[in-house]
């Protein structure tokens, strides 16, 4: 293993954190509605449990409105069945072959509740990052104590690994910031 590949691994462990915050993110209600608040719900249909977003077609017609419809309507009860298992809070109105989420008004206190969760997930994403960064500056060490760079790459190589991570908590900071703003906004 070279510095560049130390380097390389770091900066794409760092990038799947900071994406999979982002992922999670998505799945936080703000008060209106998005398909992505329902399509990663798991579903148990024809006997094995699948994503909602494999069975059905999730629209948002309205600002406030999720429409669910089933590609085969046999799955509806179980569809309705998993949304209200799920802990997103809102209850489905089944109309015949579709499913309708109305997104209710959310209150202050719920804001700030989805607001700490979001810090919460930053902070999960930013320990990730952090543990890229234990991983690549031991590596880069671990090259030098082998005798494959020099002290002077080493430390070149620590300075980079710092760069990447400072780059990567900065990104999360603006993610976290933006996704308050969205939350807070009545």
């Amino acid at each position: 293993m070279s510095a560049e590949e130390v380097l390389f691994d770091a900066e794409a462990g760092m990038e799947k954190a900071v994406e999979f915050m982002m992922h999670e993110f998505h799945a936080i209600r703000t008060g209106k509605a998005s398909p992505a608040l329902v399509e990663n719900i798991d579903v148990t249909a024809y006997g094995s449990s699948m994503k909602l977003k494999q069975l059905a077609m999730i629209t948002a017609p309205e600002p406030r409105l999720l429409v669910i419809q089933p590609f085969d309507a046999s799955t509806v009860q179980d569809i309705e069945k998993a949304i209200q298992e799920s802990k997103i809070g809102i209850n489905p109105a089944v109309d015949g072959k579709l499913i309708r989420l109305r997104i209710p008004e959310l209150s202050e206190e719920r804001r700030k509740d989805l607001v700490r969760t979001v810090n919460k997930l930053a902070e999960e994403s930013r320990v990730r990052v952090r543990a890229c960064r234990r991983e690549a500056m031991d590596g880069a060490k671990k090259l030098q104590k082998d005798g494959k760079i020099t002290e002077d790459e080493l430390e070149r190589s620590e300075k980079e690994i710092q760069k990447l991570t400072d780059k990567q908590v900065e990104a999360i900071d603006k993610h976290v910031s933006v996704k308050e703003a969205e939350l807070m906004t009545v």
